[in-house]
């Protein structure tokens, strides 16, 4: 049998700006459809490279990953990422323009939901395009008419099946998530978690930010790589890709994580065999800006406690990985961790370019197997928002 009709295990998601079928009856049809291809060009290069395009779908974007790629963490992070992003873009689109028409004016109507399901697909190529098959790509679509909005008052927001929730191994009730059921003719009950994405908004915007910056760093490791932010931030946060290319280290596993998810809050060790290891306590978690940890590492001398912050800096090749350690606090600790510091370099001078290396072979890879992946619309070079560029929604508010 042809390996392209191997039903396959995927997570399957679509993000549907919301409101669009009101916002069009009022409107101007030339702005509204530039508005719409902007947005959804943001919520398109959000997604990727941890989701691939599979179509658009008027007002929506069907992306799917292969299920092996994907934790629980990766996934949270990806979705709240891409709304943040979307937040972030309806507000800069909004305040560049200066077009007083209905259609420029009411940007901020829009919002935007994801629907996620877990289960079986057949790529099939059709007319030269590959399409997505299978009892699962329905569930996923009829999944978009829901009652979410009725019931829980709550209009953006990301919608998980109990399929997913048991693939990705997270704990739902913990994440805040709220459980529901649909019935669907032919389907039957399908059993969903509700995440209140502008809940998580609001959380996000009023966080406090803890951020180890150059003039305050210790110690300082940069390495160029020539993966994107959202590829970078997999390898170098979730436990599975980290004994990839951090030289020593042994295995790394939660020690306390609410929900099962790496964020604020949560609680890793990285472990280093007989010579010990690092706890992590995750103080600042911004998906794919930066991270920032307090490690507690264990020495023959006694431990040493210092903040760690990672920043992924976007460049014009790929992503800039800092890791940025701020002296530690005592007096004791500082001799200890100065002691160290030769032992620290040469850690770094291992690691780092084996990063590059893993990160380089899986961007090849994952261009091999993205082939003719659609990309998303682009906005009149004349209308409303030209020259404004689209970004995926980096930084602070």
């Amino acid at each position: 049998m042809d390996p392209m009709l191997q039903p396959e295990p995927v997570c399957l998601l679509i993000a549907d700006i919301s409101g669009y079928t009101a916002y069009l009856a009022g409107v101007e049809l030339d702005h509204s459809q530039d508005i719409l291809a902007d947005l959804i060009g943001t919520v398109v290069t959000a997604l990727r490279p941890t989701f691939r395009l599979a179509k658009l779908e008027g007002d929506a974007a069907f992306v799917f990953a292969p299920a092996a790629n994907l934790d629980g963490s990766l996934l949270l992070d990806t979705i709240e990422r891409c709304y943040f992003g979307f937040r972030r873009r309806r507000r800069d689109v909004r305040q560049a323009t200066s077009c007083t028409c209905n259609a420029c004016v009411r940007i901020p109507d829009l919002n935007l939901k994801f629907v996620i399901h877990h289960g079986l697909a057949l790529r099939h190529r059709i007319a030269g395009r590959e399409e997505l098959l299978g009892q699962d790509v329905i569930i996923v679509h009829r999944l978009l008419k829901n009652e979410v909005v009725e019931r829980l008052g709550i209009s953006a927001y990301a919608l998980l099946t109990q399929a997913t929730v048991d693939a990705v191994a997270i704990e739902p009730a913990a994440l805040g998530m709220q459980p529901l059921a649909e019935t669907y003719e032919h389907i039957g009950e399908v059993r969903i978690w509700a995440l209140d994405l502008e809940r998580r908004w609001q959380e996000e915007e009023s966080r406090r930010r803890v951020f180890v910056t150059p003039a305050q760093a210790w110690l300082t490791f940069s390495q160029p790589t020539a993966a994107p932010p959202q590829l970078a931030w997999e390898f170098v946060t979730a436990a599975g890709r980290r004994p990839s290319w951090q030289v020593g280290v042994t295995g790394v596993s939660l020690v306390d994580a609410p929900g099962g998810r790496r964020t604020v809050g949560a609680t890793n060790h990285c472990a280093h065999g007989a010579a010990g290891g690092v706890l992590e306590e995750i103080l600042d978690w911004r998906p794919y800006d930066y991270l920032t940890d307090r490690g507690t590492h264990t020495t023959p001398s006694g431990p040493v406690r210092m903040l760690e912050t990672i920043e992924f800096e976007p460049t014009a090749t790929g992503t800039t990985v800092h890791f940025r350690y701020a002296a530690p606090v005592t007096a004791k600790e500082r001799a200890i961790a100065a002691g160290l510091e030769p032992t620290w370099q040469g850690v770094f001078a291992a690691r780092l370019p084996r990063l590059a290396e893993v990160l380089e072979a899986e961007v090849a890879a994952q261009a091999a197997e993205q082939g003719d992946e659609p990309g998303p619309p682009a906005p009149r070079t004349d209308g409303p928002l030209a020259g404004l560029a689209i970004e995926a929604g980096r930084g602070s508010a």
